[in-house]
């Protein structure tokens, strides 16, 4: 059931993409900012007890209710696994700033793939070259394709339901809600959600690096992922961005200047300075990549069916 609601749900999303998740997100992160005002008193214990509070009692819902609905009909079940895939996982979801990005940057209209990829980066991008917009791009790409698809399809295979992508999405929620500003007391109240989301993370990643290696240059991949991987700030998008970018044969990272500031950062891939040519490489890896990953899941449910 697994496989199909997932195909269904990737179906759904490419034929009529959810035109607006504006007002569900904003419900979550209303949610995330009462439980911060609520139970924030610079312990990391309360900030596990809101995370547990904000992420659980969802999580066995979906797990309550899947199961009710199997025993009404499987296709109730179905339905349910469906309808939260359809608004949990796509790359749609913020593939119109991609596309309008790479369309500006073929129609040589630099400045407004600069003003998009700062809306998408929520960062002025007013400085950067044409080569930095396509590298930015296609690091925004490789890290909403993982954080939007790969990741929360791993954990709704592996949990009961769609109950996986439920504590993904939510645990993702309330990590980058409690990890903004900077705060020292609101990054200890925080820190039980950012290890929880670094756990969450840990497979997933390494998953998906493996993909992008097996459907791109393998080699490249393996060694980027091997040698660069652990100097970015964050090594699970560390592992998604090395792999990537040396599966296409691109140099991402490296610094890059920011409202008059110089931002620093290691360089990822191997081989040729991004371009717009790069923007159509990385859909294809990112597709390829879920072909493959679909493609293991059937043999795993043919597996299952046949033991």
């Amino acid at each position: 059931m697994s496989l199909i609601s997932l195909i269904i749900a990737l179906l759904l999303e490419q034929w009529k993409p959810l035109a607006d998740r504006s007002y569900l997100i904003s419900r979550i992160l209303r949610f995330a900012d009462y439980l911060q005002q609520h139970f924030n008193a610079g312990e990391r214990t309360h900030g596990v007890i809101a995370w547990m509070l904000g992420v659980l009692p969802a999580t066995l819902l979906a797990i309550a209710a899947y199961y009710l609905l199997y025993l009404m009909s499987p296709l109730l079940a179905l339905a349910l696994n469906v309808l939260v895939l359809y608004v949990t996982v796509g790359f749609r979801q913020v593939g119109h700033y991609f596309t309008d990005i790479h369309w500006a940057l073929k129609s040589g209209d630099l400045d407004k793939a600069r003003s998009i990829l700062g809306q998408w980066r929520g960062a002025s991008c007013e400085r950067l070259n044409a080569e930095e917009v396509a590298r930015l791009t296609i690091e925004e790409a490789l890290v909403a394709s993982y954080q939007h698809v790969f990741a929360v399809v791993f954990w709704f295979v592996l949990l009961p339901g769609p109950s996986g992508a439920i504590l993904y999405r939510m645990s993702s929620f309330l990590h980058r809600r409690w990890s903004a500003g900077g705060d020292a007391e609101l990054a200890t109240f925080g820190s039980f959600a950012a290890q929880v989301f670094w756990l969450l993370d840990w497979v997933p990643a390494r998953l998906t690096g493996i993909a992008f290696a097996v459907v791109g240059d393998f080699e490249d991949a393996a060694y980027c992922w091997r040698t660069q991987a652990a100097k970015w700030p964050d090594r699970s998008l560390g592992i998604v961005l090395s792999s990537g970018a040396g599966a296409m044969g691109v140099r991402l990272g490296m610094p890059f200047l920011s409202d008059l500031n110089p931002v620093d950062r290691p360089e990822l891939g191997l081989g040729e300075t991004a371009d717009v040519g790069f923007l159509d490489s990385t859909i294809g890896l990112v597709w390829r990549a879920l072909v493959v990953m679909l493609f293991i899941l059937m043999l795993l449910a043919i597996a299952r069916a046949l033991s």
